[in-house]
Parts: structure tokens; sequence; C-alpha cells
């Protein structure tokens, strides 16, 4: 009797997939399927709440000026913002889609939470005159400025897969006039985060800084979208024998789940997803709203504007 397939080959390629790997450049890692590395840097006793019972939750600051928004099932995952007072105006808001590494927009949500520990505001500093400044963190890593379309600044990396997009247009100060892009065009595949016309340029800046950021991400095999597969270096994540005493990887990003998983059996509303969490194979915390961007429902018209590129 013969069989489709050698079962010893299907289980080292099963294997394969689940298996962890440094990947660089970090900005094609994907995302986890979580957001806790974007809510790593918030401090634990900022409020908390869930306006539904989609998964979607947003964490302020104490007097509520910034927020911090992850959108459940949405393909815009990430809004965060700051308001010049508690029930006042929107001032500037940032957007990223489910296909983000999460590490990146905590470069954004560190820096915020710095702004308002420093207690002088700076999170409503008003921005410079000139997209000069804000763009120095990629042109010091080496991307070069491209033609673009008039009107439009275009800084692109030396592989050609990730960039920044900036309209210098006057289209009022709801505009999204900054746009980090990663990876191809596609649904899976393309990293976005946009800031609008009034987000301080230090703000712009911590962004770019996170895409730049050599460090590599840890990430299981199955999370790399395929139509990147060939532009990225994976390095695998090996144990650590006991002699060593070193946690992996993989210990401390447990050990951040754990802490997660304890930070929300505070709220009894987040029950349900920490039980359902746990009952998973693989680790995930109550902010796992999916396991795979490819998963996700199909794009709304907020995703179809996003796929303009």
């Amino acid at each position: 009797m013969t069989f489709p397939h050698d079962p010893a080959q299907h289980a080292r390629d099963v294997d394969a997939r689940w298996r962890e790997y440094r990947v660089t450049p970090r900005y094609l890692a994907g995302s986890l399927g979580i957001g806790d590395p974007g809510f790593a840097p918030v401090p634990a006793d900022w409020p908390r709440y869930e306006p539904d019972d989609l998964g979607s939750f947003v964490v302020t600051s104490p007097d509520r000026r910034i927020h911090i928004g992850w959108n459940g099932d949405d393909y815009l995952l990430w809004r965060i913002g700051a308001y010049e007072e508690t029930l006042g105006a929107r001032r500037w808001l940032a957007t990223a889609n489910h296909a983000t590494p999460p590490e990146i927009v905590s470069g954004l949500t560190s820096a915020l939470v710095r702004d308002y520990a420093g207690g002088e505001e700076a999170f409503l500093r008003h921005p410079g005159p000139s997209w000069r400044h804000t763009a120095q963190p990629l042109l010091d890593a080496g991307w070069t400025r491209q033609a673009a379309e008039y009107g439009t600044v275009e800084i692109v990396a030396p592989d050609q897969l990730a960039g920044l997009s900036v309209d210098i247009r006057d289209h009022g100060p709801d505009a999204e006039t900054y746009t980090f892009w990663a990876g191809p065009p596609g649904w899976g595949s393309r990293a976005e985060i946009t800031l609008t016309a009034r987000t301080p340029d230090h703000l712009v800046v911590a962004t770019a800084t996170a895409m730049v950021d050599p460090r590599p991400l840890v990430r299981e095999r199955h999370h790399i979208h395929r139509d990147v597969e060939h532009a990225v270096r994976l390095e695998p994540v090996e144990a650590v024998g006991p002699a060593t005493a070193v946690p992996t990887p993989r210990d401390v990003r447990r050990t951040a789940v754990s802490a997660a998983m304890a930070r929300a059996e505070q709220a009894s509303s987040s029950i349900r997803r920490v039980s359902a969490a746990r009952s998973r194979s693989a680790p995930r915390t109550a902010m796992a709203l999916t396991a795979n961007a490819e998963a996700a429902t199909p794009p709304t018209d907020s995703a179809r504007r996003a796929a303009r590129r």
C-alpha cells in the first residue's frame, strides 16, 4: 500500500509551520493576531472601555485625552488619537491595519505614554512646516526619495518593499498626510499606518524609527505572508540549554501573555475571551481577536481604499 504523502515529511512540515523565527526586516514580519506589543507600554491603571461585544476596546489616559483603540474584526485594527480636552474635538488620528506588526505600533504608543508622563502635553504640539525632519530616521537608514505624484513625497526602502508617502498638499487638518506602508499590494500582504496632518512631528519620527529598527521580530513560520517569503531573513529560534538558564523568546512571550491574562481576568466582561484563549494550543490573550489576517472578513470600503496602491 502506498500513501499519498510521507507521514514523516508531513510531520516535519507541520513542525516547521509552527516553529519560531527571528524575522528581518521587521516591517515584513506581519501581524501576530494580537495587540499586546502595542499596548505593552501603556500603564496598567489607564482606564479601559469596551463599546461592543465584538472584541473592540479602547484604553485611554486618565483624563481621556489620549485614546488607543483596538477595533476587533475591522480592517483598521488600530485607531490612536489625541484630544485637546476630555470632551473636546480630536486633534489628530493614527490608524494601522490588520497586517501591521504591533511592535511598530508600539513605537507610537511608547512615545505617547512618555508624553503624558512628562506632563507638558507634547502629544498636542503643533507640527513643524516641513516633512524633512519627520522622515530623517528613514533617510538615515538608507531609504531614498523617489519620483512621486505632484504634491507628494515618496521615500522608499532599499528593497522597494516599504515606504513613506507624504501628501504635502493642503487638504485640511484631518487629511491623512503620512502613510507608512510595507509589503506588496494586497489584502493580507500590505501593512499600512496613516497619521493625519496635525500629528506632532516627534510622533511621526517615533513611528518611522520603529519601522527601521534593525532588531528582528519573533514570528511563527505561518505568520509570514507567502508574498513576502522571498524578501525576509528567517533565523530559527533555538531552545537554550538548561545550563545557560536564559529564557528563550518563546519563554518571554509566554510570560507576557500570562501577565496579560491576569490583567484581563480582573474585568468580568473579559472572562469569556480569556477562557477561550486558554483552550487554544497556541498562546493567546484576551486581546487575541484574530488568529490570522487571512481569516479576516472581506474588505470594507476602507480596505478597498487602502488597497489603492
